[in-house]
């Protein structure tokens, strides 16, 4: 039987897959290569974030709390670090016509979307029992 991560990451990447196809095509069509190259980073930099989010979650499954919201802490902090380096990479380094900035967010926040759906559904099957603490009277 494969864990819950395992199942979380399949249930979001699903719909994932299927709206970066779309996205991809339609992000060709409408503003050429440099939508296409939009379309590819934003898919590639959403994936990437999203898999060490779940990667972290199977991690820090038997820490102790205060443990695991520090790594998540800093996961999201260096996450923010590198995302904002690479974005400003892509303005001071490359052109417009390059890479499409309107392209690269628009996929961005549409890949976002799809993966949280996903990763919700998938998490709302999975019917976790979570361990509720003895009350003391």
């Amino acid at each position: 039987m494969s864990s819950n991560e395992a199942r979380l990451l399949r249930g979001a990447f699903i719909p994932t897959l299927v709206v970066s196809i779309v996205s991809t095509a339609l992000s060709l069509f409408f503003s050429g290569v440099s939508g296409l190259y939009g379309a590819l980073l934003a898919q590639f930099v959403v994936v990437i974030f999203f898999i060490i989010h779940i990667g972290l979650a199977r991690l820090t499954r038997n820490l102790e709390p205060i443990s695991t919201m520090a790594i998540v802490l800093f996961s999201y902090f260096a996450k923010m670090l590198a995302l904002g380096v690479l974005l400003w990479a892509i303005t001071n380094f490359t052109d417009r016509a390059t890479i499409s900035r309107t392209t690269f967010g628009i996929t961005a926040v549409v890949l976002t979307i799809a993966w949280l759906w996903g990763e919700i559904a998938s998490f709302m099957k999975l019917r976790l029992h979570l361990p509720l603490p003895d009350r003391k009277n």
